[in-house]
């Protein structure tokens, strides 16, 4: 069986059983509650390589930005590594997100921080953040924003607090993880504690999204992703977890969450993204390109 057939199938396993509307019925269909845009992995720069074609990254974002304009969408969020190295690259797609009706978010990822020392403290406010993890609502439903390079080897400048403060901690890992993934920090769990604790008790649901996987735990995820695991499944209000970094993509499910990494913008010659419907009982993925479809179920809490 092919990855991408497996990958469908898995997802099934945990889908609702969903009428096909026929043109006739349509307005008996159940519709979303809202739909948003969500891309991975666009990580240009002015090259290519035998997989990753980074100077066709700019005209698929651009096609992606345009077809997302044709819907109806809450928002857009990437998934980190909007570029691969170099500041100057943040000056040929940036302009490009600006076309979006949307509201565009971003997430934080390894290859943002890709640019010389003195640039790295910029990238965030490069990307318009005003903090590197942030939360925001639409009706019952919170987006938690992570930053999972917040303990790590390249987002701070050498010599830094926090690049000293990380380098300790990666030392202290077991079986030395790779150093182009990162962590979690204590003030960000309790951060995230502390969001999911005001979630539960305001009957909101949460999806996450960070750069890297938490789940399943490969070598792309990141260097707490048990921990990270282990507090989120303390919360019922916690839905999904939609990711990047890992270009293949992966779908995994535990304890009621769905675990999602969509697959990267980058690869080949096809492009890869998707728009996320949330429904009552349900959530859809429908991707565009290389991204596989998901439909999942809502567990009853």
């Amino acid at each position: 069986m092919a990855r991408h057939d497996a990958h469908r199938l898995i997802a099934l396993l945990f889908s609702v059983s969903l009428a096909v509307c026929e043109p006739s019925q349509a307005e008996e269909c159940e519709k979303p509650l809202f739909q948003f845009g969500a891309i991975a992995d666009c990580q240009y720069r002015n090259g290519t390589s035998e997989r990753r074609k980074y100077d066709l990254s700019p005209q698929k974002l651009a096609s992606c930005i345009e077809d997302f304009n044709q819907q109806s969408l809450a928002h857009v969020v990437h998934l980190g590594d909007f570029i691969d190295t170099g500041w100057e690259s943040y000056d040929v797609v940036l302009p490009i997100t600006e076309r979006s009706i949307a509201p565009f978010y971003h997430v934080l990822g390894n290859h943002d921080f890709s640019v010389e020392e003195r640039f790295k403290p910029q990238v965030p406010a490069r990307l318009g953040l005003r903090d590197r993890y942030y939360d925001f609502a639409i009706g019952k439903w919170r987006f938690l924003i992570l930053d999972t390079n917040d303990l790590s080897l390249y987002a701070y400048p050498k010599g830094s607090p926090e690049h000293e403060a990380s380098l300790a901690y990666y030392e202290g890992l077991k079986g030395s993880p790779p150093s182009y993934n990162g962590g979690i920090g204590k003030r960000q769990l309790d951060w995230i504690e502390a969001k999911l604790k005001a979630a539960q008790g305001a009957g909101e649901q949460v999806i996450l999204h960070s750069h890297h996987p938490v789940y399943p735990i490969e070598r792309h995820a990141a260097w707490n992703a048990k921990e990270i695991v282990t507090l989120l499944e303390r919360y019922s209000c916690v839905v999904a977890y939609i990711n990047g970094h890992r270009h293949d993509g992966a779908y995994g499910f535990k304890s009621g969450i769905h675990f999602i990494t969509l697959k990267g913008m980058v690869d080949t010659e096809e492009t890869a993204y998707a728009t996320v419907s949330v429904f009552e009982n349900h959530i859809e993925v429908k991707g565009v390109g290389r991204q596989d479809d998901y439909v999942l179920e809502i567990p009853a809490r």
